[in-house]
């Protein structure tokens, strides 16, 4: 048998639509990190960027289990002393909704260049509404 390996033009991207409106956090991050990957095609190569574009809509009605809600925290620090910040996952919904999200499905991608670039095809929309209707979206189901 011949491994086939695939080369950059053989690869297409198509662009899919998920509504995060009553699902948990995690679990539909870990979806939506799956399909930016390229994981759930066949042709799977972990060194390319095979992964499609996934529009996430109503991304401030998702989920958290648990008291989650009031006790999850997102550090951020700068690198200056003194420079270290805790920030509440309500108070982060009541300002920027789309970063929870975010930050989930950036903690399930490669940290590399080819991370930093898979990420760039997720586009997050607090509400219903987003500008990629000429690019025909499917929905996807999870």
């Amino acid at each position: 048998m011949i491994t086939k390996s695939i080369k950059l033009n053989e690869i297409t991207k198509e662009w899919f639509i998920a509504d995060a409106e009553g699902k948990t956090l995690g679990r539909f991050a870990s979806e939506v990190a799956k399909v930016l990957r390229g994981k759930h095609k066949p042709s799977f190569t972990p060194n390319l960027d095979m992964g499609d574009f996934v529009i996430v809509v109503n991304a401030d009605k998702i989920n958290v289990t648990g008291s989650k809600e009031t006790q999850k925290k997102y550090f951020k620090h700068s690198g200056y002393i003194g420079s270290a910040s805790l920030t509440k996952l309500d108070q982060v919904r009541r300002t920027y909704p789309e970063r929870i999200l975010e930050k989930a499905i950036w903690g399930m991608l490669p940290k590399n260049r080819l991370g930093r670039s898979i990420f760039k095809h997720l586009k997050i929309y607090p509400g219903p509404n987003h500008p990629h209707l000429s690019q025909k979206p499917k929905k996807l189901e999870i």
